[in-house]
């Protein structure tokens, strides 16, 4: 594998671009998608999500200035734009949040792409009742397994806010799970 300075150097010349962004792409795209698709919790959804990441990443590569990992810095990207795709997806269809979190996991039930089991629904279905800063906080640290400073440089938010973010998440996911 290319070390990571290398990486952004051929990223950012115009000669090596482009083969240097294919490697990016097969690096990161997996666990781009699992990040993305954790919350915008649609496979398709999550395709195109990760789809604009990627060009994002493409066209503002020349603006990272590599004080955070490249990683983190893709994964800010992709978490603002799935978001944002939530936004648009819930006014498009005159829902509120709330609303349009309690669509998504009956949707989740249909979706082809979910392989997950009743209990594994019932989690999705506690996840998705925390706040939106909560809910990121939960699957970045025990799903992707980050660390809280990457967390940190991705959500722009203090280590000491992250934890005490975590702490609440998990104690509303294990009271949700206990009152089923």
């Amino acid at each position: 594998m290319i070390a990571e300075e290398t990486l952004v150097r051929e990223l950012k010349d115009k000669e090596t671009q482009s083969r240097a962004f294919e490697i990016l792409v097969h690096t990161y795209k997996e666990r781009l998608y699992w990040h993305i698709r954790r919350i915008v919790l649609n496979h398709d959804d999550a395709d195109d999500v990760l789809q604009n990441t990627f060009i994002k990443v493409y066209k503002n590569i020349a603006g990272f200035k590599g004080d955070s990992k490249l990683y983190s810095w893709m994964c800010r990207i992709a978490t603002n734009e799935s978001l944002s795709f939530l936004n648009k997806k819930s006014k498009k269809l005159g829902l509120s949040d709330g609303e349009y979190q309690s669509k998504m996991i009956t949707d989740l039930q249909a979706d082809v792409y979910f392989e997950g089991d009743e209990i594994q629904l019932k989690l999705q279905k506690a996840i998705a009742s925390l706040p939106e800063k909560q809910k990121l906080v939960f699957n970045m640290k025990y799903f992707d397994e980050l660390k809280y400073e990457e967390i940190s440089e991705i959500l722009d938010t203090s280590v000491g806010g992250l934890k005490a973010s975590y702490h609440l998440a998990v104690k509303k996911v294990e009271g949700y799970l206990k009152s089923l």
